[in-house]
């Protein structure tokens, strides 16, 4: 017999985008036998009505394909592409379905997350990130090689990275053949992450990029997320100067002929302000602009944070509608102890919890089908590892052990990797598809 998960059988792409779940993978029902990913849907499964161990992490395909629809919108109607962070999900189901909405490409942080998007079937792909070791950029140079078609754009913002690169082309030119890397220069904000600090130490690194064999310069990139602070005063004050610096490092660029490509790429976007930078991303230059949005979290949005900096956003911008939260976690209330408390059964290893706790959202008794808010004041106190406690005060609604409480995240990304799988559900929770993480 063929050893399926051992050395002697390489790994095809649809073992990683339809892969085998059964009873070992965390939310799978025990008394099943392995399936395929793409069998999931058929199997007639409610969340409700307990076809499904809790806690379980669930995707709402209406709100899903609402916010494919309307970001990919938001940036048609501001003239500029959609290359999502894939980092939020790392899910080729998601991939897929972000390019099938419109995306220019997919947005990734590393080299092995773009293997995931390139095995997806992404052919545009940005890596939001420095790329500098010698595996990696090997790893670029081999996917380069074998998908014909492939783009791949990362970032430099120092002569140190770049000097990296260059001692690694001649291992790279010794697999590969001659490999040329397309990047975008970085400009970063002053005590922030990453990035060209001045325009003057961007411009100097735009100069020695051009004089180098092993990259071409494509463009200019930079980040606002980390200085959203909710305040709309200041979040545009912050996003107004840094993108008028990218203008400005554009047009130096551009006049002294350092790009070398047909139409230049200018990037920025996070999830939380990212209508105050998608009307600067088309500098007027001398060539055409490809103007590209990474926002990533928007494909399920959330319940905390970014709904919050959001509704701002859509005052902005006179929406009534926009973004809805399509991501959920399913948990049991297993144990009330005392007066006040329930003790659910999903922990920091189920649920997000960087920002902050989760957020009791909906109740459904069990035996029941019938779903009803959870009451305002309820909230999340503490977390273990596999349990929350949930603190009602005195309005306890009549829950009761047995009955299921779903929860609201903040800041999807870390609950994307806490699960190998997710099922898709319609309104009623019935499980429609599943889709896979390949963290």
């Amino acid at each position: 017999m063929t050893q399926r998960f051992g050395l002697t059988e390489p790994i095809s792409e649809s073992d990683l985008t339809d892969p085998i779940l059964g009873p070992w993978t965390r939310g799978f029902p025990a008394g099943r036998g392995p399936m395929r990913r793409s069998e999931v849907g058929a199997q007639g499964w409610n969340v409700l009505a307990g076809d499904l161990p809790l806690p379980l992490a669930v995707i709402r395909d209406a709100p899903l394909r609402n916010n494919l629809q309307w970001m990919q919108q938001f940036a048609r109607s501001h003239g500029v592409g959609l290359a999502p962070h894939g980092k939020t999900s790392l899910s080729p189901q998601l991939f897929r379905r972000q390019i099938e909405a419109g995306a220019w490409g997919i947005t990734v942080a590393n080299a092995a997350q773009l293997q995931v998007a390139v095995a997806s079937g992404v052919r545009r792909c940005l890596i939001a990130n420095q790329v500098l070791a010698t595996a990696d950029l090997l790893a670029i140079a081999k996917l380069l090689q074998s998908c014909p078609g492939l783009r791949v754009l990362f970032l430099l913002d120092s002569p140190g990275q770049l000097a990296l690169i260059e001692e690694a082309a001649h291992e790279v030119s010794r697999q590969f053949g001659a490999t040329v890397f397309e990047v975008l220069i970085e400009l970063g904000i002053a005590g922030g992450r990453t990035g060209c600090r001045s325009e003057e130490a961007a411009l100097v690194l735009a100069r020695a990029a051009r004089a180098s064999a092993v990259v071409r310069l494509a463009g200019v990139e930079c980040y606002e997320g980390l200085g959203a602070s909710g305040d709309g005063a200041t979040d545009r004050a912050m996003a107004e100067a840094l993108m008028q610096r990218v203008a400005s490092l554009s047009r130096a660029i551009d006049r002294e002929a350092l790009f070398e490509c047909e139409e230049v790429v200018v990037s920025a976007g996070g999830s939380a302000i990212f209508d105050l930078v998608a009307p600067a991303l088309r500098p007027t230059l001398s060539r055409p602009v490809q103007g590209l949005l990474r926002s990533g979290c928007y494909v399920t949005h959330d319940h905390g944070r970014y709904q919050r900096m959001v509704s701002m956003l859509n005052q902005r911008i006179g929406c009534d509608g926009g973004l809805q939260a399509a991501l959920e976690v399913w948990t049991t209330v297993q144990s009330m102890p005392e007066p006040g408390l329930a003790i659910l059964s999903a922990g920091r290893r189920d649920v997000s919890y960087d920002i902050e706790m989760p957020i009791p959202i909906q109740v459904c008794a069990r035996g029941s089908r019938e779903v009803r808010r959870a009451p305002d004041s309820w909230r999340i106190s503490a977390m273990n590892d596999q349990h929350a406690y949930l603190r009602m005060g005195s309005e306890e609604g009549g829950l009761q052990v047995g009955d299921r409480v779903a929860l609201g995240i903040s800041h999807p990304c870390t609950t994307f990797d806490k699960w190998r799988w997710m099922a898709v559900v319609d309104e009623d929770y019935q499980v429609i598809d599943a889709l896979v993480t390949c963290f």
